[in-house]
């Protein structure tokens, strides 16, 4: 879990960045300095997910053939199965989100 200051410092920076191009007047006007998109996020978060899904298999692997740990495979497994939970959190979410735009009158 993250400290308190790992995370309040960079939300400050971001509120005083957004104040001061507020006051500038150029708030939409530059998208170079934006960050990543929603698409871009979500497409890492899936890609890291693979990815950690198929280190799980590799040593799932490893340890049928005695090169890996039963630790270790208990560690992949665990963080194969959040990584999973994690995507379907995300899909639940955006499907949530999706009906709640349906749903809203024209």
């Amino acid at each position: 879990m993250p400290s308190p200051s790992s995370v309040v410092r960079p939300a400050l920076a971001a509120y005083a960045q957004a104040s001061e191009r507020a006051a500038a007047g150029s708030i939409g006007s530059d998208q170079q300095d934006a960050g990543p998109s929603f698409g871009d996020l979500l497409a890492q978060s899936v890609d890291n997910a693979i990815e950690t899904n198929e280190a799980s298999e590799r040593i799932s692997i490893q340890a049928a053939s005695g090169q890996a740990g039963l630790q270790d495979v208990v560690e992949a497994v665990n963080a194969a199965e959040i990584s999973l939970q994690t995507v379907v959190s995300i899909r639940d979410r955006v499907i949530s989100a999706y009906q709640e735009i349906l749903r809203m009158p024209i």
